[in-house]
């Protein structure tokens, strides 16, 4: 096998300016982070996003206004701040197309790239605008036209059932990503990907790609992983590269290891509510920090020890909780 491991920085140079990409996790849970920011020192831009969902790290690729399409099904940072200002901002001035689609709609779209077939039937939002050609948006900027492969002629189709003669059905297209970010507990040296708690819809998203990076909690031996296959949730042959960054995910939750950082996304929430504001955050957290490492250092030991969960409960006994 050939070796797999990079740099977090080489790593995120496979990823090109314009490629359409997926992400690991669910709206602050097990977000790969460690690889946006570098996305942000190097300055990515014109990335087309496809999510299940979306959420803190969507945020600030928008504001760094590293975004230029965005199809997605929400956005926000569930109770740490519930609007999304860097996309509404980046909407209204027009420096992004957002192509709204159901969760239903969206995690068939993944389902079907990973099986590899061009679309996928559901009755999902019958009667409802998802549906209205008014709000298709690619459609709209004239991008439906085939010149860029991975957006499909049509934002759904339609046709009648052959089977029961239940009527017209919907047709969502695949997804198909260039690559896919995941961030996992453990990686094997070559590849295979354990995830501990929620998986989500991370085995989709990663095997709809074309590329699959893997940011990892710690890499460890293949022969251990192999111990207990069930539990691994991708085979090495489809991982392009792993690297190692303990705390990665920060501050997003890792199940097992730490607790969302509340406070830091909130702080950050509430920093996006103006353009200056997000760009002075920015400047602080991402721009102003070489690297992973530099950034655990402004983070401080105390603060991450008190997101550290606790072996048996899976979740910080430390950490405060509510105002009592």
């Amino acid at each position: 096998m050939r070796d797999k491991r990079y740099s977090l920085k080489e790593a995120v140079q496979m990823i090109q300016d314009g490629s359409m990409i997926t992400f690991s996790g669910f709206t602050i849970w097990r977000r790969p982070m460690a690889a946006i920011y570098e996305m942000l020192r190097q300055e990515k831009r014109n990335l087309h996003l496809i999510e299940v969902n979306s959420g803190t790290h969507t945020e600030m690729l928008m504001g760094a206004g590293a975004v230029s399409i965005w199809e997605s099904c929400w956005n926000g940072h569930e109770l740490y701040g519930k609007v999304p200002y860097c996309m509404d901002r980046k909407i209204k001035s027009g420096e992004i197309i957002v192509e709204d689609y159901s969760h239903q709609h969206i995690l068939y779209r993944m389902q079907a790239g990973a099986a590899g077939v061009p679309y996928l039937p559901t009755w999902a939002s019958r009667g409802t605008d998802i549906l209205n050609p008014e709000y298709d948006m690619l459609g709209k900027a004239g991008l439906r036209d085939g010149k860029n492969p991975r957006i499909p002629f049509q934002k759904f189709g339609y046709a009648p059932d052959p089977f029961y003669n239940e009527g017209e059905i919907i047709l969502v297209p695949a997804a198909r990503p260039d690559v896919c970010i995941i961030h996992a507990q453990q990686v094997g040296e070559e590849g295979t990907v354990r995830v501990m708690g929620q998986t989500f819809s991370d085995e989709q998203a990663a095997k709809a790609a074309d590329k699959v990076i893997v940011i990892a909690e710690e890499i460890v031996p293949e022969s251990y992983l192999r111990e207990d296959p069930d539990r691994n949730l991708l085979p090495s042959y489809i991982v392009d590269a792993i690297v190692e960054a303990p705390w990665g995910a920060h501050p997003t939750g890792m199940y097992g290891c730490y607790d969302v950082d509340g406070a830091f996304i909130s702080d950050f929430a509430t920093a996006s509510k103006t353009e200056s504001g997000t760009q002075d955050w920015l400047d602080e957290w991402v721009y102003g920090v070489g690297s992973h490492e530099e950034y655990l250092d402004k983070l401080n030991v105390s603060r991450l020890m008190n997101l550290r969960t606790n072996s048996f409960y899976k979740y910080s006994t430390r950490a405060k909780r509510g105002s009592n």
